[in-house]
């Protein structure tokens, strides 16, 4: 089986490094499935989930607050802000963060940046679906 190298690095650290099967994640014109031998690539990530597929067929989930993609032939690069691994994230607080944006949309009293608060909505959302992916795989 073929394999590439795939990077994953936030601001603070390394997240993941090794070689894999194939890399998941989601760009900005939709969802990507990089293999070995992928036509070069760059790309701007949503927040949301990056699934690696390791040679032995398992898969670990990240989450990354978005970023950029950089594919060549051998070589996967995710450089986000923030990285994390599913498993690490806070739910309670992605929980909590999900619906203080939620009522912050709601409440037209106050003056917010919708754009700020649809963002911080979207990475609450993303990290909820980084965990559901996670739970769902540990019970296979």
């Amino acid at each position: 089986m073929s394999s590439i190298q795939c990077d994953i690095v936030s601001a603070e650290t390394e997240i993941f490094s090794g070689e894999v099967a194939m890399v998941f994640a989601t760009g900005v014109a939709g969802e990507l499935g990089i293999a070995p031998r992928h036509a070069p690539l760059i790309t701007l990530l949503k927040p949301g989930e990056v699934r690696v597929e390791l040679k032995d067929g398992t898969h670990e989930n990240y989450y990354v607050s978005g970023g950029i993609l950089e594919v060549q032939p051998y070589l996967v690069s995710v450089l986000a802000d923030t990285a994390t691994r599913a498993e690490d994230i806070d739910e309670a607080a992605a929980i909590q963060a999900k619906e203080e944006a939620e009522r912050l949309l709601k409440d037209s009293d106050k003056r917010q940046d919708i754009a700020h608060v649809q963002a911080d909505l979207a990475k609450a959302v993303a990290q909820l679906h980084a965990l559901a992916r996670l739970k769902k795989n540990l019970k296979r």
